[in-house]
């Protein structure tokens, strides 16, 4: 984890390897990575990091990260992750009777925007959390 210590403008970033992963901790990581979010956007960003995470988990490869960036000013938290597949995530309506599925379309819901930029060898999953209050 490349938190501690890091200029507040710095992206923090955690390097995912393929054992089981804490999403709790992932969860907890992010609260510290970004300690002036109010208890709102927090939630919405961690939201969003535990679907993203936890797609590279199901559909991913590894080597994989998870990148947080809220530079000052700029009024929003930029989350990627990124992975070594080069397939893309595929938004899909959910259904109520589906057990799973419904991780994008959080995304969707929660994120001012999202996207996916094809990397040379892999992806990046990308979203930007707008913040509604003070630091």
């Amino acid at each position: 984890m490349a938190v501690g210590g890091e200029p507040p403008d710095t992206p923090h970033v955690l390097e995912l390897n393929r054992d089981v992963v804490d999403i709790a901790e992932i969860r907890r990581w992010a609260g510290s990575a970004l300690p002036g979010l109010n208890e709102d956007d927090l939630l919405d960003v961690q939201l969003i990091v535990t679907e993203l995470v936890s797609n590279v988990y199901d559909h991913g490869e590894f080597p994989a990260r998870l990148r947080l960036d809220a530079p000052s000013g700029d009024g929003s938290v930029r989350i990627e992750v990124e992975d070594a597949s080069s397939i893309p995530p595929v938004l899909k309506p959910s259904s109520p009777h589906s057990a799973r599925g419904r991780g994008l379309v959080l995304v969707d819901q929660l994120a001012g925007e999202w996207g996916v930029t094809e990397q040379r060898a892999g992806k990046t999953i990308w979203a930007v959390v707008p913040r509604t209050g003070g630091e």
